[in-house]
């Protein structure tokens, strides 16, 4: 599969601080574009209605109903994200191209369909008394958002980063456009432009898997359900991930000290949430530099390893490309500390500015900066992760992931309890363990990295 890495060797092989810059911007717009789009779009719309929509607290009600829809989708596609992902990865290198499509339709109908059933009792259980405009746009906009995140890590593993961000932001673009007329119906009408916009980005993945995937005679297929095709860490590693990176939100959300209630049964922490986002934008340098790293020096140096090792190379030769993979890995983690230490950094000098620019008042200041951290911490416990998928180390990412929901969930209880000066350290102290606990397991991995390869197959 013709990837990224392609594109960002060609640049960085000219060694020119020109080129240098547009690989990392590059890779910055491919490896956060789709969620960068998403929250600057919600909140431009949000900016635009204001003066509109009375009351504004239905601008409020908007935001949170796609948070939650946002949220609730990634955690139910969770399960299928990774497993269909390497369905589809065993097909292609089987040389078994025309499976692929059938079996795409028949986990959307699955999951679409699983979609509908949950968000229709959801209606009655957390939005009773609504208007039957506002649910049936929430069911809808649910189901859309479930087989939006299919298609795009589906898309992400073939590599298609530039098309899913260009996607996404022709998406929000056409959102915030459609949200201007829209808006005079309130809630209603903002959630509607929210829902034919995911219509669009939706159908523009589906014609980007065509075109890697042309029609068969097959319509639908469920090959993906055979016990021999399906990896139950991976299902449950994308479960307890997703659980993980939310749950320290859902819970301040459904803190009464900490929370309010924004429409029907959906709540949102304005204390929390607002620093959360904030936060989520300083990983941005981080996110580029893991993805030029990853997709560069380390799976250069990973399929070298593995081709010798298939065609026989020399046990020198084999230990010399072990040894290179091993140095790409810390150089990279290296790299991505330095530029998170940085980011860190540059909100403790320019928050208060920040926060003055957007009127946002100075007591969220200690929260955003420990958020910033929580966060940088984030993308090196995914860099992580990401190696050891590639090692094919499921057990070791399941147990990460379950440490990382474990101590989140504990970490955060504890904090809600402590008071206001300790909120975020919960998801930051998660965040640090699982980074400590991933390191020494990946160290070790390493050192065994020949043996394992070669005795243990």
């Amino acid at each position: 599969m013709a990837g990224i890495g392609f594109e960002l060797r060609h640049l960085l092989r000219k060694n020119t601080l020109t080129s240098i810059v547009q690989a990392y911007t590059y890779a910055g717009v491919i490896g956060s574009g789709p969620w960068v789009f998403s929250i600057i779009g919600i909140l431009m719309v949000g900016v635009f209605s204001v003066s509109v929509v009375v009351p504004t607290w239905l601008v409020t009600q908007f935001q949170t109903s796609v948070t939650y829809l946002v949220a609730c989708s990634l955690i139910l596609t969770g399960p299928v994200q990774l497993a269909f992902t390497r369905f589809v990865s065993d097909r292609l290198f089987l040389k078994q191209d025309e499976s692929v499509l059938p079996n795409l339709h028949g986990l959307l109908l699955i999951v679409m369909g699983t979609a509908s059933a949950l968000g229709t009792l959801a209606l009655f259980v957390a939005l009773p008394g609504q208007s039957l405009v506002y649910r049936m746009l929430m069911l809808a906009g649910f189901a859309l958002m479930c087989g939006v995140w299919v298609l795009t890590v589906l898309l992400s593993g073939l590599k298609h980063y530039r098309a899913v961000a260009a996607l996404f932001a022709l998406t929000y673009v056409l959102i915030v456009v459609l949200s201007l007329p829209l808006r005079y119906w309130g809630l209603e009408g903002l959630l509607a432009s929210f829902v034919l916009g995911h219509v669009l980005l939706l159908a523009g993945m589906w014609v980007l898997v065509l075109r890697s995937f042309p029609l068969q005679k097959r319509w639908i297929a469920f090959d993906f359900k055979q016990r021999s095709m399906v990896f139950p860490a991976l299902i449950a590693v994308g479960l307890l991930y997703n659980l993980a990176i939310w749950a320290d939100k859902f819970m301040f959300w459904f803190f009464p000290p900490t929370s309010q209630q924004i429409i029907g049964g959906l709540r949102a922490s304005l204390i929390y949430d607002l620093p959360v986002f904030l936060s989520y934008l300083s990983i941005i340098p981080g996110m580029a530099v893991f993805l030029v790293r990853i997709e560069t020096d380390f799976v250069e140096y990973y399929d070298k390893f593995f081709d010798a090792v298939r065609g026989g190379g020399s046990l020198d030769y084999i230990q010399s490309m072990r040894n290179e993979m091993v140095y790409a890995i810390q150089a990279g983690l290296g790299e991505i500390a330095k530029i998170q230490t940085l980011a860190v950094l540059v909100t403790f000098v320019a928050g208060p500015g920040v926060l003055r620019l957007l009127d946002i008042s100075q007591l969220y200041l200690p929260l955003l900066q420990v958020q910033v951290v929580g966060a940088g911490l984030q993308v090196g416990v995914m860099a992580v992760l990401n190696v050891f998928f590639y090692l094919d180390q499921r057990r070791t990412v399941l147990m990460l992931c379950a440490l990382m929901l474990g101590l989140n969930i504990v970490f955060t209880a504890i904090t809600l309890m402590l008071g206001a000066a300790f909120y975020g350290y919960g998801f930051c102290l998660s965040m640090l363990i699982t980074l400590c606990v991933g390191l020494h397991k990946l160290s070790r991995e390493l050192d065994r990295l020949e043996y394992k390869t070669f005795m243990l197959q």
